[in-house]
């Protein structure tokens, strides 16, 4: 039986007020997604803080994709805003190490995300470490940036490699490349402008499930 492919609603905003209008409609069509946050120094944007989120108290599970430059200060505000699990960057500025065992500390699981220039052999040594690895297929900052093709090669690769590590893929996802996406053995496809730049989140969220499921 082939295996079943979660889509994850990710949602990245700097505005405090269309992040809860996100959330709310995230809340009718799943049960899990990821928030984006982003620092202004790891990648050029900034967005919403774990201040922002912890009011808003979503009713589905969520996991915070960290771009950032020293997620180990992030952390604690995350744990406590209600995030299940930390994604941080490969290429981040920090102890992978030690941030991938404060997160264990705190009781969240621990992804390691991956920017595509960065090869499998550079991050190998961790992938052990932590429940999952997440491909960016763009270059991360931006909504709606430009799919990069080349990374399903490196996908594909990876998981030939290490079959039992669970992957994800987040970046430039629309409904023309989808179905290739799916063909390289990840889990769980990240889903930003293609979901909430429609004018029916929900219908688009659904319409995506139906094409990893045909």
């Amino acid at each position: 039986m082939a295996q079943k492919i979660r889509i994850v609603p990710a949602i990245l905003t700097d505005d405090p007020k269309a992040l809860e209008k996100f959330v709310r409609a995230t809340e009718s069509f799943t049960d899990f997604a990821q928030i984006d946050i982003m620092d202004g120094n790891f990648v050029p944007s900034n967005s919403i803080s774990y201040k922002d989120i912890a009011p808003l108290k979503p009713r589905f599970q969520w996991e915070a994709h960290l771009m950032v430059q020293h997620p180990e200060n992030y952390l604690e505000g995350f744990k406590n805003a209600g995030a299940q699990k930390i994604v941080f960057h490969f290429e981040a500025k920090t102890d992978r190490e030690k941030t991938i065992k404060q997160s264990r500390e705190l009781g969240m699981q621990v992804g390691l995300a991956v920017n595509p220039k960065t090869t499998i052999k550079e991050f190998a040594p961790l992938v052990e470490l932590v429940d999952s690895v997440l491909f960016l297929s763009v270059e991360p900052g931006f909504y709606g940036a430009r799919f990069i093709p080349r990374v399903l090669d490196k996908i594909f690769k990876f998981h030939m490699t290490y079959p039992k590590t669970t992957i994800h893929v987040d970046g430039g996802v629309k409904e023309d490349n989808i179905k290739e996406i799916t063909q390289t053995g990840v889990e769980a496809i990240c889903v930003g402008s293609a979901i909430f730049n429609r004018s029916d989140p929900a219908d688009a969220y659904r319409r995506l499930v139906e094409l990893v499921t045909a």
